[in-house]
C-alpha cells in the first residue's frame, strides 16, 4: 500500500516551479522518449525546482514502490498468456467459444469477441489477447465475408475486455497505488467486463445486420458443443482455477497468477505441445512485457509522492469544484480526462499519475474508492482502439499490414458502444458494487 497522502504539508506555492517540470513531461512525451524516462524526469525536475522532499527520495522510491508482493503477479499472468499461446490452449478456447455462439447469424464475429474475453481470464492483458487471437481468427474472419479493416477492428475492440475482465493488470496496479485489495477489485469488475464484452458483441450484430458481412446458417449442436468443451477442458481449467480461486478467498492474485503458469506448463508438457526448447523464448518474450511496465510504475511512483507532497490532487479538486460542484458535470469532466489520456498515453503511467490526483475529486462528489477504480480503467480501456496510440490498433496493423487509420475508423461503432457501457457505470454504482 502506498500512503501517497500522508506526507506533511507542503510550504511550496503551485507555480513555474511545478509547471515547467511538467510540461516538459509532456515534451518528451510528444518526442517519444520512453514513458519511463519522461517521468523520471519530471519526478527529478520537481524535487529539485520545489525542494518540497529530499533528493534522495527518488532512489528508495525506485526499489521500495517496486518492492510488492503483489506486483509479482503481473510477469506471472503475462508468462500465462505466453505459455496459453504456444501450447495451443489458446485455440482450444476458441473453438469452444466458436462452438458455443457458432449458429448466431453473426457466429464467428461473436465467438471471436467471446474468445477474447475467455483469453482475458487468464492474461489480463490486451496486447497478448488482440495477438493470440488475431493470428487464430482474422483470416477466417475475412473468409467469412468481413472487411480486413473491419474484422482487424472486431479482434481490437474484443481484445479491450483484456484489462477490463479479471484477472487484470490494471487492476492489480491500480489497487496497489490506492492501497485497495486487487481481489475485491477482481470481483467488482466482474460485471463491467461482462458488459463491456457482450456490447461489443450486440455492436457487431447491428452493424452485420445493416451491411451483411458474415450470414452464418450452421445450427447449434449440443454434441458439438460437448465436443468442443471436453477437448477444451484443460484450456477452461485455467480460469477456474484462477477466478474460483480468488473469488473463494484460497489464494491471493499473486497465488493464483503462479499457480496458474505452473498448470499451464505442465498441461503443455504433458499433451506434447511444449517442449523445453520453447522456455527460452517464452521467458524472454515475457520479460520484454515486463520490462516495459515494471520502470513505468517505479519512476511514477516518486513523481506521485512529489504531486502528493504539493498538494497537486488538493488544489486540483479545489480548482475543479471551484468551477462546478455538480456531480453529473464532474463525471463528465472525468470520463474526458480519462478518454483523452487513454487516447495518448498507455493504461500504467495514466493510473500510476491519475487515480491519486483523481481519487481526491471522485471522493468530492461522493464516489466510493471501489466505483471509483473501475470507472477509471473501463474508461482507460476505451484508449485501446482510439488513436494516437491505440495499442491494438497497432497490434492488429502489425500482425495484418491494414492500416492503422483504416482500423480506427471502423472501431468507431465499437467506441461508442463502450462509451455508453462506461456512462452505466459511472451513473449506476451498483453495477460496480454489486458485490460489496
Amino acid at each position: 500500500m502506498y500512503n501517497l497522502y500522508g506526507i506533511p504539508e507542503a510550504s511550496t506555492e503551485l507555480g513555474w516551479s511545478v509547471g515547467l517540470p511538467l510540461l516538459f513531461m509532456v515534451a518528451l512525451f510528444a518526442m517519444a522518449v520512453p514513458v519511463w524516462v519522461a517521468l523520471g524526469f519530471a519526478a527529478l525536475g520537481l524535487l529539485w525546482a520545489t525542494g518540497v522532499l529530499p533528493l534522495t527520495l527518488f532512489g528508495e522510491a525506485l526499489f521500495s514502490g517496486i518492492d510488492a508482493f503483489a506486483l509479482i503477479a503481473i510477469p506471472l499472468f503475462i508468462l500465462t498468456g505466453d505459455v496459453l499461446v504456444r501450447s495451443g490452449l489458446s485455440g482450444k478456447l476458441l473453438d469452444v467459444a466458436e462452438a458455443t455462439m457458432g449458429s448466431l447469424r453473426t457466429g464467428l464475429g461473436t465467438s471471436t469477441v467471446l474468445g477474447c474475453g475467455f483469453f482475458s481470464c487468464i492474461s489480463g492483458s490486451d496486447a497478448a489477447g488482440a495477438a493470440a487471437v488475431g493470428r487464430i481468427t482474422y483470416k477466417r474472419l475475412v473468409e467469412s465475408g468481413y472487411p480486413a479493416p473491419y474484422a482487424c477492428a472486431l479482434i481490437a475492440s474484443g481484445a479491450c475486455t483484456g484489462i477490463l475482465i479479471p484477472p487484470s493488470i490494471a487492476y492489480i496496479i491500480i489497487g496497489l497505488i490506492l492501497g485497495i485489495s486487487a481481489s475485491t477489485l477482481f470481483l467488482a469488475a466482474a460485471v463491467p467486463g461482462v458488459m463491456i464484452m457482450v456490447s461489443i458483441m450486440l455492436t457487431n450484430i447491428v452493424v452485420n445486420r445493416r451491411r451483411g458481412y458474415e450470414n452464418s446458417h450452421d445450427r447449434f449442436s449440443f454434441r458439438r458443443w460437448l465436443a468442443a468443451v471436453w477437448d477444451g477442458k484443460f484450456a477452461l481449467l485455467i480460469p477456474f482455477i484462477i477466478l474460483g480461486g480468488i473469488y473463494s478467498g484460497v489464494f491471493t492474485p499473486t497465488e493464483a497468477a503462479a499457480i496458474a503458469v505452473v498448470t499451464t506448463i505442465a498441461i503443455g508438457l504433458l499433451q506434447g505441445t511444449l517442449t523445453l526448447a520453447d522456455f527460452p523464448k517464452m521467458l524472454e518474450s515475457s520479460a520484454k512485457v515486463n520490462g516495459v511496465i515494471v520502470p513505468i510504475i517505479a519512476f511514477a511512483l516518486p513523481l506521485a509522492q512529489t504531486l502528493a507532497a504539493l498538494e497537486v490532487p488538493q488544489t486540483f479538486v479545489q480548482s475543479i469544484t471551484a468551477m462546478t460542484d455538480e456531480p453529473v458535470l464532474i463525471v463528465l469532466m472525468m470520463l474526458v480526462i480519462f478518454i483523452v489520456a487513454g487516447c495518448v498515453m498507455e493504461t500504467t503511467p495514466n493510473i500510476v499519475i491519475l487515480s491519486p490526483i483523481m481519487l481526491p475529486l471522485a471522493q468530492e462528489i461522493g464516489m466510493e474508492d471501489i466505483h471509483f477504480c473501475i470507472f477509471m480503467v473501463t474508461s482507460l480501456g476505451v484508449g485501446f482502439i482510439t488513436p494516437p496510440l491505440g495499442l491494438n490498433l497497432f497490434v492488429l496493423s502489425g500482425l495484418t499490414g491494414q492500416s492503422v487509420l483504416d482500423i480506427a475508423r471502423r472501431a468507431v461503432p465499437y467506441v461508442l458502444s463502450m462509451l455508453f457501457v462506461v456512462l452505466l457505470l459511472a451513473f449506476v454504482p451498483a453495477l460496480s458494487l454489486w458485490a460489496l
